[in-house]
């Protein structure tokens, strides 16, 4: 079953390598999205695949790489729209 996800991740998350661990492990479940810095200091991404991957990656957000300390993740499961064939980082 197909699934996508809008996140915006708060608390330490820019400058600790959140967008490219995110782009790695994305690409690595062969997930679509993309991910990027916002400029009050959250993270925010879309993911798109498989259900289950798409699981794995929001869980992934909750803790993210060494050096972020996630204190929110906001999550809105959004249908499925199949428009991106790649995962990459948004400038």
């Amino acid at each position: 079953m197909k699934a996508r996800a809008h996140l915006i991740i708060s608390g330490l998350v820019q400058g600790v390598c959140f967008r490219a661990e995110t782009r790695d492990t994305a690409l690595g479940l062969g997930l679509g999205g993309w991910v990027r810095n916002r400029s009050d200091g959250k993270v925010e991404a879309v993911f798109e695949g498989e259900r289950e991957n798409v699981e794995k990656m929001v869980d992934f957000c909750r803790t993210g790489p060494p050096g972020a300390k996630v204190e929110g993740v906001d999550i809105k499961w959004e249908s499925y729209k199949g428009e991106f064939g790649s995962f990459h980082v948004r400038r």
